[in-house]
């Protein structure tokens, strides 16, 4: 067998993982490498909310399709589909609710306002003080903590190679392949994907790209188990809030705020003037949640551009490169776009259109 990869996948989270998988299973000899293991980065740590309600408009096709394919992944990855209710507790947080859901369901999203009183119904130990709330029934979530196991069975079911604890160190691009130089000795593959999440600006930088490329430091927490209080997924009009009860009682509590940290430090830190809020928010949303203690908080790297859409296509002016990350909602909407990239290498048209990083990168500036 050749010693030479048709692809190297640099990152062994979701979108990485998903696009190996495609392109295995249409021909190609693959290899996926992972500074850590499968699974661990963004793609393990977050609160695995499947809510169509909180995505982006123009994402809604790709939300819709990576719901899917989480919904018939079942069991191998925890998924529940429970209904999902986001709350409104003042006029001006139901009047952002009113239009952004409305610019959902003409996306395709399967939403509907209900008043407060259907509200008290679905969920009766929420707050009273709801003045508007939209429902879906698709909504759901799944175990964030079981993606690496099982994108690590279906990547060796696939055939592809894999190598965990494995930092890519430099990229040299000359000669018509690809020669990565790691720890664990150089590996070379005719086309490269980079799709390593808020370590995506360092990669493409070893291939000469300078991608803006910034990191958000999500923050959740779980709290001890406890009795039932909520059995639909909670979110908030703002996005501030994501509260989902696991069926061992525990909450899993989310919603985007901040911690500290850099990518380059490694892990963020959990910072305590933003994690109260967040679990002030979520008391109120979930009065009887004041009785549950919080056992662990941590910490996710999110990685994002300045419009905030994904980084999904060739790397401009470099043949056989290709980049993948930086998708909002990514946890949804990884195991789909992953896929449409792996078609994308393989020469196939994608389903959807995807999103060409030529936008942002400069290659100039790299090179400076």
């Amino acid at each position: 067998m050749s010693d030479i990869y048709d692809l190297a996948v640099i990152g062994g989270g979701i979108m990485g993982s998903a696009a190996a998988c495609r392109a295995a299973a249409g021909g190609m000899r693959v290899i996926v490498i992972e500074q850590q293991t499968i699974g661990s980065g963004a793609s393990g740590v977050n609160a695995g909310t499947l809510s169509l309600q909180i995505k982006r408009v123009k994402l809604m096709p790709y939300a819709v399709k990576g719901h899917e394919l989480w919904e018939h992944a079942g069991a191998h990855v925890g998924f529940h589909k429970t209904g999902g209710i986001t709350l409104a507790f003042n006029q001006r947080e139901a009047d952002l609710l009113h239009e952004r859901m409305a610019l959902k369901r003409e996306a395709g999203a399967p939403i509907e306002l209900i008043s407060p009183a259907r509200v008290a119904e679905l969920e009766p130990n929420l707050s009273r003080k709801v003045v508007a709330a939209s429902w879906s029934a698709e909504d759901g979530y799944a175990n964030a903590s079981l993606t690496g196991a099982y994108y690590r069975a279906r990547m060796e079911t696939a055939g592809v190679a894999i190598r965990e604890h494995t930092p890519v160190t430099a990229i040299d691009s000359n000669g018509g392949s690809f020669e990565l130089a790691t720890s664990a000795g150089p590996i070379r593959a005719t086309r490269l994907l980079l799709a390593c999440g808020a370590w995506l600006k360092s990669a493409a930088a070893m291939i000469g790209l300078d991608l803006p490329v910034r990191a958000r430091v999500n923050t959740v927490s779980v709290t001890e188990r406890g009795p039932p209080l909520v059995g639909t997924v909670i979110g908030h009009a703002t996005g501030l809030l994501t509260l989902k009860q696991k069926p061992n009682g525990s909450v899993l509590i989310g919603g985007g705020w901040q911690g500290t940290g850099s990518p380059e430090q490694g892990r963020g830190c959990v910072d305590p003037e933003t994690l109260l809020p967040n679990l002030r928010l979520a008391m109120f949303a979930v009065p009887g949640l004041d009785r549950f203690r919080v056992v662990r908080s941590w910490t996710g790297f999110e990685a994002n551009v300045p419009d905030f859409y994904p980084l999904a296509g060739a790397a401009p002016g470099i043949e056989n490169a290709f980049l993948l990350g930086c998708v909002r909602g990514g946890y949804t909407i990884g195991p789909y776009i992953g896929a449409l990239m792996g078609d994308l290498i393989l020469g196939r048209e994608p389903e959807l259109p995807l999103f060409d990083p030529g936008r942002f990168a400069n290659p100039a500036a790299a090179a400076a």
